[in-house]
């Protein structure tokens, strides 16, 4: 399972990395140390932070004017696959994205929860880039 430093999972979240060290200080998000010594975040456990983070928001959404090409690095949160579609979210900071693609396109990119990856969305086009 992929892990992510604090820095890395303060920009999948849309926070500064102080913020992130103040919510694993907090005991919101569990970390552990790797060889160095560095803080790392499970990619499941960050991806189910994230889910709860967007949910905690109250705040009416504003519609935001942007161009067609847009891109939101994220996390993946969730993976349904069927016999030929799948469907993946994606948590970008605030955002959740939703895919459909086909099962062939997510195991090609080996996507898994907790992975990191980008949404890319053009007019009504979710397109996922793995990172």
């Amino acid at each position: 399972m992929q892990s992510y430093t604090i820095g890395q999972a303060a920009r999948l979240l849309g926070v500064s990395p102080d913020t992130a060290r103040r919510w694993a200080d907090a005991g919101r998000v569990a970390t552990h140390r790797d060889e160095s010594g560095r803080r790392l975040i499970d990619g499941r456990d960050l991806a189910a932070f994230s889910v709860e983070l967007a949910k905690g928001d109250s705040g009416e959404e504003e519609a935001s004017y942007t161009s067609v090409r847009n891109a939101f690095p994220g996390i993946v949160t969730a993976i349904k696959l069927g016999d030929v579609a799948a469907q993946v979210e994606i948590q970008a900071g605030p955002h959740r994205l939703v895919s459909l693609l086909t099962r062939e396109a997510v195991e090609e990119l080996g996507l898994e929860v907790g992975m990191e990856a980008t949404a890319r969305v053009k007019s009504t086009n979710v397109h996922i880039d793995r990172v």
